[in-house]
């Protein structure tokens, strides 16, 4: 908004020139985002906290020391995110760039299933939901329109073509298969954040992480000049993502302050499919599905320690993991739980450089 409003006045004062900057404008989201949730933060928990008076509810056959540790705390703080996100968003991308919007389309379409899914728990004082059938359903439904809608923004020649990561001009043309591909990036990337969060502050730590490395990637893919020194395939006007990502941050930080153990409330669904899924949607405008994935490394495990865990049980009768996912097993093991946060976090930061390096090794 601010800068379709003030950088046309730039040839009369110099000073809106920043404007022009997409590291002026990423850097000033990252701020805006974190002030607000700072700002907003307080109130809205209170406010949570009045309204949920048992908290969200904790899963009987999850760790037992959560039902005493845990119970009580407020869920739904995804809400703070996604506000503190879409209002930073909105001030400092350019309004005018349709990936934005369709990138805030797959946030919101999934924070607005999230809130769904946690609005029955509360209610319900159980841990059902939506049923998992309907929401992969209404995720999908978003994520085909999503698809369908970026691919009318990439250039013909890339659009329904899958980038390798590490080989400079191999693409896989995957015709019309692109769009349950893209579909399944965005789904597959919401739900694999939604299985990680399950201590204070595992899953957003690594989503910050991630973000910032998005960042980088999507500043680089819409600047025609780098990518072409660095051999990745360019996306014009995928570099506002920047900002987004940006805000994601912003908002992430702010998120944590009040996320740290204690956690003072839970993301819950809202956040956590609405992030998981925007971050998708970024990696497929960008032509980066398959370096999300590596970015990503964390979330992928904890999914995979799921799968494993479901096929091992019901093929032998035996479990491979103490519990799944992948965070309860160390739990079970007699890990303290900012013992696994922090080291999860590292592995997420060594993930990130891992794939950010795949934007020179070619």
């Amino acid at each position: 908004m601010l800068f379709n409003l003030l950088y046309p006045l730039a040839d009369d004062y110099s000073i809106f020139n920043l404007f022009r900057y997409l590291t002026f404008r990423t850097g000033a989201a990252v701020m805006t985002a974190l002030l607000i949730s700072f700002i907003v933060g307080p109130p809205l928990i209170r406010w949570l906290r009045s309204k949920q008076v048992r908290g969200q509810p904790i899963r009987e056959d999850g760790p037992a020391q959560h039902i005493v540790a845990k119970q009580g705390t407020p869920t739904m703080g995804g809400f703070l995110i996604l506000l503190a996100l879409s209002v930073s968003t909105l001030l400092w991308a350019d309004l005018g760039n349709r990936f934005v919007w369709a990138v805030l389309l797959v946030t919101a379409g999934f924070g607005l299933i999230g809130f769904a899914d946690d609005y029955l728990k509360v209610t319900r004082a159980n841990t059902r939901g939506l049923s998992g059938k309907l929401k992969l359903v209404l995720e999908l439904i978003v994520a085909v329109i999503a698809a369908l809608w970026i691919m009318s923004f990439q250039p013909t020649a890339i659009a329904t073509h899958l980038a390798l990561p590490f080989v400079k001009d191999l693409l896989l043309n995957l015709g019309i298969f692109f769009i349950p591909f893209a579909a399944l990036v965005m789904v597959g990337s919401s739900n694999a954040v939604n299985l990680t969060d399950g201590l204070d502050g595992l899953a957003i730590g690594p989503l910050i992480i991630a973000a910032s490395a998005f960042a980088l990637i999507a500043y680089l893919t819409g600047n025609v000049v780098f990518a072409s020194y660095l051999q990745v395939h360019a996306v014009p006007g995928a570099g506002e993502l920047a900002v987004y990502c940006g805000a994601l941050v912003g908002a992430g930080l702010g998120f944590l302050w009040f996320n740290a153990p204690p956690a003072m409330v839970f993301m819950g669904d809202t956040g956590s499919l609405s992030l998981g899924g925007g971050l998708g949607a970024v990696a497929v405008v960008t032509k980066h599905e398959l370096v999300l994935a590596i970015i990503c490394g964390l979330f992928v495990l904890e999914t995979v320690s799921v799968i494993v865990q479901v096929a091992s049980f019901k093929m032998t009768g035996h479990r491979v993991f103490r519990m799944a996912p992948l965070h309860h097993h160390y739990e079970q093991k007699g890990w303290a739980e900012p013992t696994i946060v922090i080291r999860f976090w590292i592995i997420a930061v060594i993930l990130a450089l891992v794939g950010l390096a795949t934007l020179k090794l070619r």
